[in-house]
């Protein structure tokens, strides 16, 4: 009787663990589909990202991830790793700045010459050779149109959704620029001495004259002589106002700062920072209050 009972019993928990072995392997194959529906998106460094994640928004059919961590900034000497390739190999789309921010981006088509790369800058207007086009809300309104629609290329299922997401920021960006040009008129023709390239396009949408400009980046030494330029055309070309980064121009804003009568300010140049969707949002409207700040608007 005894022997009946146990043999009940191993039967019963034998039964109830292929259970929870099928049961398992349901669920996996459930998930194995739902990640082979899903559109992985990548991007290539922090501006694009975050176009790119505002336009996807809680989208549950697609997945955004960056190639870059949000900190690396410029993607100047930025070498793609084992990992950096095994991520492209499962994406279905990879966004780029392009415009020349991107110097890996041959080996990565050589690699994957069938993956869709969509470079958001091509079209644009671009000043000397100058990637940072972001740094132009008009045009990052062009990029993030740009990053709409192909990502409503890549993912045609959730397009309506993807689309009114682009809407909705746009429609933030805008308000952005509705300021911008609000205050044109009190910046038009000022002069300024610019250490990042970067703020080239921030002088063309607020009419600003730039007397000097030296882009300073982590590889960047400054000279003498260069120092003594920068002084000059503060104290001789009438500019009264520094832009500077604050990561490698500090120093040298500081130092003309001591030597003559101006003003230094340090816009954020949108390269870097976490993850959160608002941060072109809020680091271009601090951009804002710091320029009328800076003309007394």
């Amino acid at each position: 009787m005894m022997k009946h009972k146990y043999g009940f019993t191993a039967l019963l928990l034998l039964g109830l663990t292929l259970g929870t072995v099928l049961l398992a392997g349901i669920l996996q194959s459930h998930a194995g589909r739902a990640a082979r529906q899903e559109v992985l998106v990548v991007t290539s460094f922090y501006p694009v990202y975050i176009a790119a994640a505002n336009v996807a928004g809680d989208c549950p059919g697609i997945r955004v991830q960056n190639l870059s961590e949000p900190q690396t900034g410029c993607l100047h000497d930025f070498q793609l790793t084992p990992e950096d390739m095994k991520l492209l190999s499962s994406a279905d789309l990879f966004l780029v700045n392009g415009a020349g921010m991107e110097s890996f981006l041959s080996d990565v088509k050589e690699a994957y010459p069938s993956l869709a790369i969509v470079e958001t800058a091509k079209d644009l207007s671009i000043s000397e050779d100058n990637g940072h086009v972001w740094m132009s809300i008009p045009r990052y309104r062009a990029q993030v149109a740009a990053i709409a629609e192909a990502i409503c290329g890549a993912a045609p299922k959730f397009e309506r959704e993807a689309r009114a997401n682009a809407d909705a920021y746009d429609e933030m960006l805008l308000g952005l620029q509705t300021q911008q040009e609000a205050i044109a008129g009190a910046t038009k023709g000022e002069r300024i001495v610019s250490l990042h390239e970067a703020y080239a396009y921030l002088a063309a949408d607020y009419g600003l004259e730039v007397v000097y400009e030296l882009n300073l980046d982590e590889e960047r030494q400054v000279g003498a002589k260069e120092v003594a330029d920068a002084l000059d055309a503060v104290r001789t070309k009438g500019a009264r106002v520094i832009l500077a980064e604050d990561v490698y121009g500090r120093a040298l804003a500081e130092t003309i700062q001591k030597e003559a009568d101006v003003k230094v300010y340090y816009p954020d140049t949108l390269v870097r920072g976490d993850y959160a969707k608002d941060s072109y949002i809020d680091g271009m409207q601090n951009t804002i209050n710091l320029l009328k700040e800076a003309f007394g608007e």
